[in-house]
């Protein structure tokens, strides 16, 4: 048999044998990882959530009795921190509940 004719072949039987195999994989996204951390004291709790290793939310609950929760808003991952930080930073209360 020839040599181009024996690679030719090889190559045939090589792709016929991906492709019904590259077919069937599902285009699976896989979930964002998400993490939750405690940490807790005598006088507060902080819960923090992050996704996909950014921090999204900052909640501190004060032991303290009167004292109400508040959240941190966490700096914008995608913007310069040396610029204007609006909200980044500060405290938030939650005045109503509905």
């Amino acid at each position: 048999m020839d040599a181009r004719l024996w690679c030719f072949c090889v190559a045939v039987m090589t792709v016929t044998v991906a492709l019904p195999a590259r077919a069937q994989a599902p285009n699976v996204r896989s979930e964002p990882e998400i993490k939750r951390s405690v940490v807790e004291d005598d006088k507060v709790r902080i819960e923090e959530l992050r996704v996909r290793g950014q921090v999204k939310s900052i909640t501190v609950s004060p032991k303290a009795s009167g004292v109400r929760p508040y959240e941190i808003v966490p700096a914008d991952a995608g913007r310069d921190a040396s610029q204007n930080k609006g909200l980044s930073g500060q405290r938030l209360w939650q005045l109503f509940s509905f």
